[in-house]
């Protein structure tokens, strides 16, 4: 049920994000907040991008590894929709305590994860 709560202020976050053409590009644990009163705060925007308009693509190659969607890895344009993507994947960390998609090597990781493996 914590892990419901959580996801659900995350969507809200990032919808608020999209919703002010905002990309944010780097969800990951490490940059999920809980304030005293027990709602998440973002932090971090080093890799958002404003003016991001709601049919605007990128491709811009940036991100936690393990958070990325493959389109970014493809280096393919991408839309705000990878930030939906990693909080698919940090959904399944919350509740399987790993990521989906794991290896030592980067080149292996990212062979993983775009062939869903």
């Amino acid at each position: 049920a914590i892990a419901r709560f959580y996801i659900a202020e995350i969507i809200l976050a990032i919808e608020y994000l999209h919703d002010h053409d905002i990309i944010y590009r780097d969800l990951k644990p490490e940059n999920v907040l809980i304030d005293y009163d027990g709602h998440v705060k973002l932090t971090d925007f080093g890799l958002s991008e404003m003016n991001f308009t709601k049919d605007r693509k990128a491709n811009v190659f940036c991100g936690s590894p393990e958070y990325m969607a493959p389109e970014m890895i493809l280096k393919e344009d991408y839309t705000r929709m990878i930030d939906f993507y990693a909080i698919g994947i940090l959904l399944y960390e919350m509740i399987a305590g790993i990521p989906p998609f794991f290896a030592k090597k980067r080149s292996d990781l990212f062979f993983n994860i775009v062939n869903n493996e």
